[in-house]
């Protein structure tokens, strides 16, 4: 009998994709900033530990981009969840800046790595890119316009993740393509 890992890649998207939409619902205006408390305990919880889990079995199953981005993130939804907790006040938007444009350059070689992978993917890591950036420059300039573009960009990575989240699911407990994510590029 083959022992074979399950596929992680499903729980770490919707981790990313359900703490995405909560932070990015009040980035962009549509939900008030008291709500940043459930963000945060969702960034632990499930953002950031959900997210390491599937890094972790993506290592054991040898994938390499899927443990970066995986961890990777689960290590941004902490640390951004700690920031916000604790250091917030004391820090100013220029760093701010800063952080959400390194991690928008970790996001970009993710973006290149996932051009072998399919479609869905792609538009997963094409979206995360542009909204990194949108978020970045609200911090340089303060500009609130720029920070909720960035909130509706995140809207679009969220609702592309979860679209990834579901198909990986449904199309395994199907055994055929229910939700299609789009070929690979041929090699």
């Amino acid at each position: 009998m083959e022992n074979r890992l399950a596929n992680p890649a499903p729980l770490g998207l919707a981790g990313f994709a359900l703490t995405t939409t909560l932070l990015s619902l009040i980035n962009a205006g549509l939900l008030p900033a008291a709500g940043m408390g459930m963000v945060l305990a969702c960034a632990f919880a499930f953002g950031g530990s959900a997210q390491f889990v599937a890094g972790y079995t993506e290592f054991n199953r040898g994938n390499t981009f899927g443990m970066t981005a995986f961890c990777g993130y689960g290590a941004f939804w902490w640390s951004f969840a700690l920031f916000v907790a604790l250091f917030a006040k004391d820090v100013p938007a220029a760093f701010v800046g800063w952080y959400l444009l390194l991690w928008g350059l970790f996001t970009f070689y993710l973006l290149i790595a996932s051009l072998a992978l399919n479609r869905a993917v792609q538009s997963v890591f094409l979206a995360l890119v542009i909204t990194f950036l949108l978020l970045a420059a609200g911090a340089f300039s303060g500009a609130a316009a720029l920070t909720a573009w960035g909130g509706y960009f995140g809207l679009l990575t969220a609702a592309l993740a979860w679209y990834l989240s579901a198909a990986e699911v449904i199309n395994e407990a199907h055994g055929r393509s229910v939700l299609p994510v789009g070929a690979k590029r041929p090699a």
